[in-house]
C-alpha cells in the first residue's frame, strides 16, 4: 500500500470518525511526514517496518534536534497510525511494544493576578482602535479559560443568558477538542470589554466583508473576516511586550492562570474540570500541585519549626 494513500485514509478517519480538530489533524500530518522522510531516506516500505526500525526512527528524530516531547508526540502518532492500518488493512503493527520516553513533570505556568491585570490593561496604552477588540480577546481568554482556537471560533450566536439567584448571567458556548461543546459563564469585566468592542469597533470591521461566514464570527480582522489563530497569538505577544512580560506569556498561560486562580479561590476541582472542558479530572489535578506548592512555600517561610 502506498504511504500517501494510507496517510490520507488515516487522516480521513481522524476527521470523520473521531471528529478531531483541524489543528490536531495537521499535527498528525506533520508527524507522519517526518516518518515518510525517514522511510524514503532508508529505502523502507510501510508494510515491512520492524520494531527496530521504529527505534531507529526515534534516533533519527533526535538527530534532527527534536525535543523529547516532540519525539513522544511523533511516536504516539505512529502508534495510532499503525493501529489503524492493522485494523483496516491487516498491516503488521511494529509499535505494540514501543513506549514513549518518560519526561520530567512540568507544572503549567501561571501568572499572578497583578500580571494578568498588567497584560489586559496594556491595551489602554494603544491609540489604535483595534485595542477594543484586543482587550475583549484578552478578557475572554482569562475570564473563561478558553483555548485560543476556541476564542477565534466564537460566533455571534454563541452567547446566551441564564438566571442565577434572581440575577441574569451571560453564558458563552465554546467548542473544544474533538468538537465537544461546553457552556461557561462570562464575568462582568469580559462582558464590559465585549460590549465595548461590539458597539464601537466590530461594525466597522463587518462592513469590509459581505461574507455570511464573516457575519457570524465574533472576532474579525482588518479585512472583516474571521480572526485567525495566529493573529490572536500575536495580540497576546504584543500585550506581553507592552507590559514587560515577554517570554512568560502565551495564550495558554491565560488558561493556566484561570484554573490556578479558581482553585486558589476555593473552587471545587470538579467545577474547574467542567469549565476547562477536561474529559478526566486527572488532567485538571495538575493545577492543584501549584496550589500545594504555594502552601509548602508559605509554611517553609512562616513556621518557626519548618526548617
Amino acid at each position: 500500500m502506498r504511504f500517501e494513500k494510507a496517510v490520507e485514509s488515516f487522516l480521513d478517519h481522524l476527521h470523520i470518525e473521531r471528529a478531531l480538530s483541524v489543528n490536531s489533524i495537521a499535527a498528525y500530518r506533520r508527524d507522519l511526514q517526518r516518518f515518510s522522510e525517514y522511510l524514503e531516506g532508508n529505502n523502507l516500505d510501510l508494510s515491512s517496518i520492524t520494531e527496530d526500525d521504529v527505534v531507529h526512527f526515534e534516533v533519527y528524530l533526535k538527530s534532527k534536534g527534536l525535543s523529547l516531547s516532540s519525539i513522544n508526540r511523533s511516536t504516539s502518532a505512529l502508534k495510532t497510525f499503525y493501529k489503524y492500518l492493522s485494523r483496516e488493512f491487516s498491516i503488521s503493527d511494529p509499535t505494540t511494544s514501543i513506549s514513549t520516553n518518560k519526561l520530567p513533570r512540568k507544572l503549567p505556568k501561571a501568572l499572578t493576578i497583578s500580571e494578568i491585570e498588567r497584560l489586559i490593561n496594556s491595551t489602554e496604552l494603544s491609540s489604535n482602535v483595534t485595542a477594543l477588540r484586543d482587550r475583549a480577546i484578552l478578557e475572554i481568554l482569562y475570564g473563561t479559560g478558553a483555548r485560543v482556537s476556541e476564542v477565534v471560533g466564537i460566533n455571534m450566536a454563541d452567547f446566551g443568558t441564564t438566571i442565577l439567584e434572581e440575577s441574569e448571567v451571560v453564558t458563552l458556548k465554546l467548542r473544544g477538542k474533538g468538537s465537544k461543546e461546553r457552556i461557561v459563564p462570562l464575568g462582568s469585566f469580559a462582558k464590559a470589554a465585549l460590549d465595548n468592542y461590539l458597539v464601537r469597533f466590530r461594525p466597522q470591521l463587518a462592513e469590509k466583508s459581505k461574507s455570511s461566514r464573516s457575519e457570524s464570527a465574533l472576532f474579525l480582522n482588518s479585512r472583516g473576516t474571521r480572526l485567525s489563530r495566529q493573529s490572536a497569538w500575536q495580540i497576546v505577544i504584543a500585550a506581553a511586550e507592552a507590559s514587560n512580560l515577554s517570554g512568560k506569556v502565551s495564550p495558554h498561560v491565560f488558561r493556566h492562570s484561570y484554573a490556578t486562580h479558581l482553585l486558589d479561590g476555593g473552587a471545587d476541582i470538579r467545577v474547574v474540570q467542567e469549565l476547562l472542558g477536561h474529559s478526566s479530572v486527572t488532567t485538571t489535578q495538575i493545577y492543584t500541585l501549584i496550589t500545594i506548592d504555594k502552601v509548602r512555600e508559605a509554611y517553609a517561610t512562616a513556621h518557626p519549626r519548618a526548617n
